[in-house]
């Protein structure tokens, strides 16, 4: 569980990385690579620490999170794997929504699968793709917490559904979808039209 005291910054924090991400994705992908390492490390640590006492928690999270950004600036080509298998994955929770159901596992992990291949095929449009509507996805989370959006809130307070409760309470909402596809949109065009280009 967050302390109240850290979901503040940590909302600033996937707002800010999230924006910087959708719109400078490709050009600054290692960063990208080492915010998102970072959480996915802290979220984990966090994870598996379970009920402590707010210093421990802080440390384990911290831990966490270096050694997880590091993994992936250090290993580039499963960096851009994952953002596509992450992409193909929730494009099919985001349908499945749709459904009011949730995918079987095997759906998940065969487009999970798809998406990495995809991407270690496609790189450089897989990336800006991939790091426009993550990093959308990830400002529209943080841009929620803040404004104390109730399911996000609810989320806000146990670290480990960041990442999995809010995408669930989100995209059930068709203009949360929409605000998350629009916002993507102006960072694909961003990336492939100025902070991209000639790279």
């Amino acid at each position: 569980m967050m302390p109240a005291a850290m979901q503040a910054p940590a909302a600033i924090l996937l707002l800010t990385g999230g924006l910087v991400t959708c719109l400078f994705g490709h050009r600054l992908f290692r960063l990208v690579l080492g915010i998102y390492g970072f959480l996915l490390g802290a979220l984990i640590a966090s994870s598996l620490m379970g009920a402590a006492e707010t210093t421990a928690l802080l440390v384990a999270t911290v831990a966490g999170g270096l050694v997880g950004a590091a993994l992936l600036i250090v290993a580039y080509f499963i960096g851009v794997a994952l953002v596509g298998a992450a992409l193909g994955a929730l494009l099919v929770r985001v349908i499945w929504a749709q459904l009011d159901s949730d995918p079987q596992v095997l759906i998940v992990v065969g487009a999970s699968l798809l998406g990495a291949l995809i991407a270690l095929a496609l790189q450089r449009y897989v990336i800006i793709v991939g790091t426009a509507l993550g990093g959308a996805w990830s400002a529209l989370i943080g841009g929620s917490a803040l404004l104390g959006a109730p399911d996000v809130a609810f989320a806000a307070e146990r670290l480990e559904s960041w990442l999995a409760a809010p995408v669930h309470a989100g995209y059930a909402n068709l203009w949360v979808v929409a605000v998350w596809l629009a916002l993507g949109s102006v960072g694909i065009i961003v990336q492939f039209a100025i902070t991209a280009r000639g790279r």
